[in-house]
């Protein structure tokens, strides 16, 4: 196997005579193709979400207006090993997650730790 670029992998994309998923494009770019270093297989592993949304309408002077939009998000979340005959899973850790649960906790403790000061005076 071998490793490809974002461009290869654009190249690439779902046959057919429509365009490409626009989710399962952005899959491919976080995803990657399987990589072989030494006898060692790295199969990365993503999340990916997507949303989309549209509406029409009419102002007060009676103008038609309309729109509609979509947007997606792909993260890694880890990659499976493969080497010597057997498959492990090793997660991405993501310290800036790790950080922000921790103040978010931090926060909420030193306000309720405040109010209840407070009501004990």
């Amino acid at each position: 196997m071998s490793e490809s670029t974002d461009t290869e992998v654009a190249d690439t994309e779902v046959a057919g005579d429509g365009p490409p998923d626009p989710v399962l494009r952005l899959a491919r770019r976080v995803v990657g193709t399987p990589i072989e270093r030494d006898g060692v297989v790295l199969v990365p592993v993503a999340v990916v979400r997507g949303g989309s949304g549209g509406g029409s309408g009419t102002d007060g002077e009676g103008n038609l207006g309309q729109g509609a939009g979509w947007g997606g998000t792909a993260r890694p979340v880890g990659a499976y090993v493969l080497a010597e005959g057997r498959v492990r899973y090793e997660p991405v850790i993501d310290v800036a997650r790790i950080v922000l649960g921790a103040q978010l906790a931090g926060t909420v403790a030193v306000l309720v730790l405040g109010r209840w000061l407070r009501s004990r005076s």
